[in-house]
């Protein structure tokens, strides 16, 4: 257990630090838009980028991966704010963190595993595109500096790391041109354009709503969408730091954690947030391996906030947003043409709908539930044949079903059956066969009565345990009957 924990919070610490300095860099901007999609002052998604970041250090179950105030959230939450206010914001945020605790209580997060490689594939290409798609307001149209600064940007971060590795090439980028800024004074958009930065802590706070059945009303259902909107890029985002660093995170703690950071952020004039893709890829690639990093993220955001606030402001955007493209360049899986061309139509199928899905609402939960129903119709369809053939001996005409038996596949199997027998004995054989659900023994109940509407003698035989035990639980069928 101690040496459990001295790996998630020490492991390579220097670099951890360093990592977690970019990620409060590249956190700055984003937070502050996502307030303006929020409706609400800049301040309040600092606030939370800060507090769920630190918070989600300490009790989240991914280390090395960043939460924060995020655009899936603010979207969320934009008609609640421009209908009621802030104050409805906090009120809604609080309660979406005790459904999160609760849901993690629960163990949601073994629901990580109905989602199929063809859906996680999607998710993280249409996150790489989303992620460029957001930074082409901050390159284009702007200036000829602008495009300076983003391609100097371009060439330090992908060719400094192969010299040298010590200090992330994020990092050297934002300081080296931010100076160069500062000297020059280029024709560039900065941080500071984005919104007003004030130098204060947040303050804790009860929000001023009618404590009411009707305003549970209002917030109930943009607490809920939150939540769950929350949780599906949280644990999608867990999953994928998991496989960038080869390791293994609990998926119930990190939405505990999650839950327990958006109860906090409220309490503090924070927005809702959960894990962020984009900044927790970068303190991947810079190199982040531990808590230690996340924790860093958090404080340096504030310390920066606070104390540095004077100097931030001036950070060039394309700086920023040359960072952020070299991110969505390396979230993209470019061995999706291949995948496409060599997978099952259906799964190449899945993924593509995932990408547009995300891509036509902004919206990385819907995307994945999306995707995630067509793989389980697919995955139906695929299993729902049942072979059925006849053969008789010794007076007996036998039945055999081969093939997995319920709602989706009653309809083939019961068009193979030849009813139009009479005065004989039948015997269906269930060896090859799995009984799944009430609609399988409505069908096998169908068939028993038809062939004795005929003055058949009918048996059932060889059922597996299973579906044994659930015809014996809701069959009609005599159990003299059952051999």
């Amino acid at each position: 257990m101690v040496d459990s924990w001295k790996v998630q919070w020490f492991n390579q610490p220097m670099k951890n630090i360093l990592a977690g300095i970019v990620v409060a860099l590249a956190l700055i901007p984003e937070a502050i838009a996502f307030s303006i999609i929020a409706g609400v002052d800049p301040m309040i998604g600092l606030y939370a980028a800060f507090i769920i970041a630190t918070v989600t250090a300490i009790v989240g179950g991914r280390p090395a991966m960043i939460s924060g105030a995020t655009g899936a959230v603010a979207l969320v939450v934009t008609p609640l704010v421009k209908e009621h206010g802030v104050e409805y914001l906090f009120a809604a945020t609080i309660l979406m963190g005790l459904i999160q605790l609760v849901l993690g209580i629960l163990k949601v997060g073994r629901l990580m595993k109905f989602i199929p490689q063809s859906v996680m594939i999607g998710f993280v290409n249409a996150l790489g595109i989303m992620i460029f798609l957001s930074q082409i307001e901050h390159i284009f149209n702007i200036s000829i500096a602008t495009y300076i600064y983003v391609i100097i940007t371009l060439l330090i971060v992908y060719i400094v790391p192969r010299f040298f590795k010590a200090i992330p090439a994020p990092l050297i980028a934002i300081i080296l041109l931010t100076a160069l800024y500062m000297f020059t004074g280029a024709n560039v958009h900065t941080v500071g354009d984005l919104g007003t930065i004030k130098q204060a802590l947040p303050h804790f706070i009860i929000p001023q709503v009618p404590y009411t059945l009707e305003t549970l009303q209002v917030i109930l259902p943009f607490s809920v969408s939150m939540a769950i909107v929350g949780l599906v890029e949280s644990l999608l985002t867990a999953k994928i730091v998991d496989e960038f660093t080869n390791t293994y995170s609990s998926k119930n703690k990190e939405s505990r954690g999650q839950g327990i950071a958006n109860i906090i952020t409220g309490f503090f004039g924070g927005m809702g947030g959960c894990a962020m893709i984009g900044q927790s890829v970068i303190n991947v690639k810079s190199g982040a391996t531990s808590r230690l990093s996340t924790l860093t993220a958090g404080i340096v955001l504030i310390f920066m906030i606070i104390v540095l606030g004077d100097l931030v402001v001036q950070i060039p955007m394309p700086i920023l947003a040359g960072i952020m493209v070299m991110v969505s360049i390396g979230t993209v899986d470019w061995h999706s043409f291949k995948y496409v061309k060599n997978a099952p139509k259906t799964d190449a199928f899945v993924m593509i709908l995932t990408v547009i899905i995300v891509l036509m609402t902004h919206n990385l939960a819907i995307g994945v539930i999306v995707g995630v129903v067509f793989s389980a119709l697919f995955f139906a369809t695929k299993i729902s044949n049942v072979n059925v053939t006849t053969e008789t001996f010794d007076e007996t005409l036998h039945v055999y079903f081969e093939g997995q038996i319920f709602f989706v596949s009653i309809d083939s199997m019961m068009n193979q059956i030849d009813f139009n027998v009479d005065h004989s004995v039948i015997e269906l054989d269930f060896n090859h066969a799995h009984l799944w659900d009430d609609s399988a023994v409505n069908a096998i109940d169908t068939i028993v009565q038809k062939f004795e509407a005929n003055h058949n003698t009918v048996y059932v035989k060889k059922l597996n345990s299973d579906s044994r035990k659930i015809i014996s639980e809701l069959s009609q069928i005599n159990h003299n009957q059952l051999i």
